[in-house]
């Protein structure tokens, strides 16, 4: 049923052979007593897309010799021509012929509960997706489909599925056809225990469990892989699902681009209000946290104010385009002011003080006063948000403001 798909999308065995050879030549210049180097990530489990250029290498020390060390700096200084890209670990980043290389500096241990840092568990993780490589096209299929559809990527500004979310996920539940079928009936939360470490009983660390999805580290009892999920992902995960099962369909992994005509069709009726940004320089995950929270601002002003958001959302290229489909409406020129109900005399006197010569007005059991309102048409809304204090120290400028009516 997939193969078109799995054409498109699995790499071909020229395309494997050319990164292996890639990945080989840089293993072999990588010669630090006491450590292993070997390739890591989806290039090694077999799971990677056609056309990706990422290769995550291992470079795993012997805590015997390493322990208490700066393992990064040791890296560091023998691979001098490397971008450093600081995390909680910090690791190499460098360019061989069009891939882009990881160098993940990482220690060498024999059981998770010995890890210094996530990284480490990187290994445990390949060596367990490698047990069932008979699901590795299904990932594949699974790892189009999120991408195709806005679901892929940990990072905090998206809060979808990581690759080795989507990984366990397909095992988890037998292949990609299974995974979308069980998807789509997903409840408001769903726990997931490939492994049966907790036996029935999951019990985690409180922030472990904000997400609506909890899908427990086949590594890692204590671990949950999906932690960063949003509801917005998830219901967004369970929606597309049931459309693909409605009417299964090629589309469905393919990556539709972002079209500004796309959306003014969609608007129909309705005021589109675009904003296009410049974001700051600096690490994409940071900036791109930044943007979202920018976005989520104008968002939030939009309905503090009364206005009708039908949809919204954005797009982050080289310049950001933030998006607000809006009823197409002015409002009233007044806006009720709630007080206290009217049988708390005491706080009712000091709302009274406070709006003296304007009428106190009563609605099922409140008091209120008619005030004028801040603002009618939405635009200005948002041409103060993105001028206030919040937004600006959050992106570079604004390019442009576009409005559709």
């Amino acid at each position: 049923m997939h193969k078109n798909v799995l054409k498109r999308i699995k790499p071909s065995r020229k395309e494997e052979l050319e990164l292996k050879d890639v990945a080989k030549e840089v293993m072999s210049k990588i010669k630090i007593p006491n450590t292993v180097v070997e390739l890591g990530g989806s290039s090694a489990k077999g799971t990677w897309l056609k056309g990706n250029h990422d290769i995550d290498i291992y470079v795993k020390f012997n805590p015997k010799y390493y322990e208490g060390m700066n393992i990064s700096e040791t890296l560091q200084k023998v691979v001098k021509k490397a971008t450093v890209v600081h995390g909680s670990r910090d690791y190499l980043q460098l360019e061989v012929r069009e891939f882009e290389i990881e160098l993940i500096p990482i220690i060498n241990i024999n059981d998770v509960e010995d890890a210094d840092n996530i990284t480490d568990i990187s290994p445990f993780h390949k060596k367990w997706v490698l047990q069932y490589k008979q699901y590795a096209d299904d990932i594949r299929l699974a790892k189009a489909f999120a991408k195709a559809n806005g679901l892929y990527g940990a990072e905090s500004y998206i809060r979808g599925f990581s690759g080795y979310s989507i990984e366990v996920l397909t095992i988890y539940y037998k292949g990609f056809d299974n995974l979308i079928k069980n998807v789509a009936k997903w409840k408001t939360k769903t726990v997931l225990d490939i492994e049966k470490h907790h036996r029935g009983r999951v019990r985690l660390n409180k922030s472990k469990t904000v997400s609506p999805l909890i899908v427990i580290d086949p590594v890692q009892s204590t671990r949950n892989v999906t932690a960063v999920v949003s509801r917005e992902k998830y219901n967004l995960f369970k929606k597309i699902a049931k459309k693909y099962l409605k009417n299964p369909s090629d589309e469905f992994f393919e990556a539709k681009q972002f079209s500004l005509n796309d959306l003014k069709k969609k608007r129909k009726n309705a005021k589109l209000i675009c904003l296009k940004l410049e974001p700051l320089d600096g690490k994409r995950d940071v900036v791109g946290a930044k943007l979202l929270k920018s976005f989520e601002f104008m968002k939030r002003e939009l309905f503090l104010h009364d206005f009708s958001v039908k949809d919204a959302g954005w797009d982050w290229s080289e310049a950001a385009l933030l998006w607000f489909i809006v009823e197409n409406k002015s409002l009233s020129s007044k806006v009720k002011h709630y007080g206290p109900p009217t049988d708390k005399k005491d706080r009712l006197k000091h709302f009274k003080e406070k709006w003296k010569g304007t009428k106190i007005k009563e609605e099922e059991g409140k008091s209120y006063v008619l005030i004028n309102r801040k603002y009618k048409v939405p635009e200005k809304v948002l041409f103060d948000a993105v001028n206030n204090e919040y937004v600006t120290s959050r992106i570079s400028q604004v390019i442009a403001q576009l409005i559709f009516k």
